[in-house]
């Protein structure tokens, strides 16, 4: 069952000449719904300003179109933060370049509810409600001077000031909660225990919200009145990304064997099993193409924290739409009959694998494959992915010449529990130093571990030695690669130390910059 909602809205002009405000509604569906939520929002344009409306209505609009487009990945409130900045300087730059809509601002106050979950964007003095239990709480904080005689002078605002400073919440929903948003030609007109009267008092959404703009005006409002209603009619279950991921009632196939047939994949080989599953190189009988089929092994399939792990993987897996890393392919609803998903296969083998059968890396070789690498990262990094298990067994260098980043099986992305963003995850002789502390992996950690695979493909070392599973080590200074490779050239050596140093303060901070640093090797070397 997925989160069910009913939404409302009035807006009314009042006694002034224009209506300043605006309100937006979306109700997604499908996938949109699961994956983004129900998103409203209300803004006042600044009276007596120019282009007070313009502002309002730009900055709902902005806001709802941008939020859809951000990647799924993304935690709510930063993917909010991230729309509402470059919105603040477009209404900016309108007023500095338009005379006739210079002043122009406006409040905004945003209502995010996706899976179980409530999420708000705050700044002006539009306010937002909630009803839960017959009590009328406010979530909001008006960010007005504080002087009475000023106390509708805004101190934040869309186009106030260069540096955009709104606040954000969240909470737990429950069932039967309402939510209510609402600018200040209503708040200011309507005493606390009037608002929560009319909001309670209708079934229906759309006749909350008339009732309080019209309520408003009765009391002698003398501006725009505007509200939106939500009520919360149903809460999905805890683990409701699954239901549109895969299926939460599927479980995964007995152990293939070469041959044998599921869902029209004939199994050519196991190409790995490990404790938790099972990956299998398939042909796809209908196409003839040779894919990947990952599942968990029969005797997980029935633990829920495996088979959610499994599914937010897979989830994962599919948003991650690059060339750096294989593609999920979908299978109809129709068609599957068990918990699996299916990728993309490549010709190949892992560093892992070439190391293994005495392959020698050359220099340039492993400064492209870092170059491909940390654009990887960057992929993954910019939708608020950390893939926490880089190593040389999980890059892949096709017979393509493409490398592709594999095995999103730890990976946690800006909508991953708590519970699985602290636990420390990955190859001990890759995990970075500070998560042997007890730090979360971060970006920065990632970039640590492709650091270690270039020393390691290049040195068959590790720049602290190999750590062992349950070891708690101690890190001293990394030994340089040229103790074992002279051949490596000293710009390529301090960038090598810069991505494995004990500090993450001395790393690369993002992917981009280590990217550069191999872009430009001896022309611009690190110092």
């Amino acid at each position: 069952m997925p989160l069910v909602v009913q939404l409302g809205h009035s807006s009314l002009t009042g006694p002034r000449e224009h209506n300043e405000d605006f309100v937006g509604i979306v109700s997604p569906t499908g996938d949109e719904r699961v994956h983004k939520g129900y998103l409203t929002a209300i803004a006042d344009g600044v009276s007596g300003n120019s282009g007070g409306r313009e502002a309002a209505e730009f900055s709902v609009r902005g806001l709802i179109a941008d939020f859809y487009a951000t990647p799924d990945t993304w935690e709510p409130l930063v993917a909010l933060d991230r729309v509402l900045q470059p919105l603040n300087r477009w209404v900016l730059s309108q007023a500095q370049h338009r005379r006739e809509l210079g002043g122009m601002a406006t409040t905004l106050t945003a209502l995010l509810l996706r899976g179980r979950c409530y999420y708000f964007a705050h700044v002006g003095d539009t306010r937002i409600y909630l009803l839960r239990n017959a009590k009328l709480t406010r979530l909001t904080t008006d960010h007005v001077w504080d002087r009475p005689d000023m106390n509708h002078v805004l101190t934040r605002g869309i186009g106030l000031d260069t540096r955009l400073t709104p606040d954000y919440g969240n909470g737990a929903l429950e069932k039967n909660d309402r939510f209510l948003l609402v600018s200040d030609g209503v708040w200011s007109s309507l005493a606390q225990k009037e608002i929560e009267v009319l909001l309670a008092a209708s079934t229906k959404p759309e006749h909350s919200a008339r009732a309080l703009c019209e309520a408003a005006l009765a009391a002698r409002s003398q501006d725009n009145v505007s509200a939106i209603v939500v009520h919360v009619d149903d809460l999905p279950a805890d683990d409701w990304e699954d239901v549109v991921t895969l299926g939460a009632d599927l479980l995964p196939p007995p152990q293939l064997k070469p041959g044998q047939d599921l869902d029209g994949f004939r199994v050519e080989e196991l190409l790995r099993r490990s404790a938790a599953t099972l990956i299998y190189r398939v042909t796809d009988m209908e196409s003839g193409r040779s894919l990947v089929l990952k599942t968990l092994t029969p005797e997980r399939g029935t633990d829920a924290i495996e088979r959610n792990h499994f599914l937010h993987e897979s989830w994962i897996a599919k948003r991650v739409i690059a060339r750096f890393f294989p593609q999920v392919i979908d299978v109809a609803p129709q068609r599957r009959s068990a918990l699996y998903y299916v990728q993309t296969w490549h010709e190949g083998a892992t560093l892992e694998g070439w190391l293994k059968n005495g392959r020698h890396f050359s220099v340039p070789e492993m400064i492209q494959t870092g170059i491909s690498l940390a654009r990887a990262l960057g992929a993954l990094h910019r939708r608020s992915i950390v893939h926490r298990d880089v190593k040389p067994d999980n890059v892949h260098l096709g017979s393509d010449e493409q490398m592709r980043l594999l095995d999103f099986g730890i990976a946690i992305s800006g909508l991953s529990p708590q519970s699985s963003v602290r636990a420390q995850a990955g190859t001990p002789s890759y995990i970075a130093p500070e998560q042997f502390s007890g730090a979360a992996a971060s970006p920065q950690s990632d970039l640590y571990a492709a650091g270690v695979t270039l020393y390691h493909a290049l040195t068959r070392k590790y720049p602290y030695g190999e750590i062992e599973p349950f070891q708690h080590p101690r890190f001293g200074d990394p030994a340089p690669p040229t103790r074992y490779r002279p051949d490596i050239p000293v710009w390529l050596e301090n960038v090598l130390l810069k991505a494995v140093a004990r500090e993450p303060a001395a790393r690369f901070e993002t992917a981009e910059e280590l990217l550069l640093a191999l872009e430009r090797g001896a022309a611009r070397p690190l110092a």
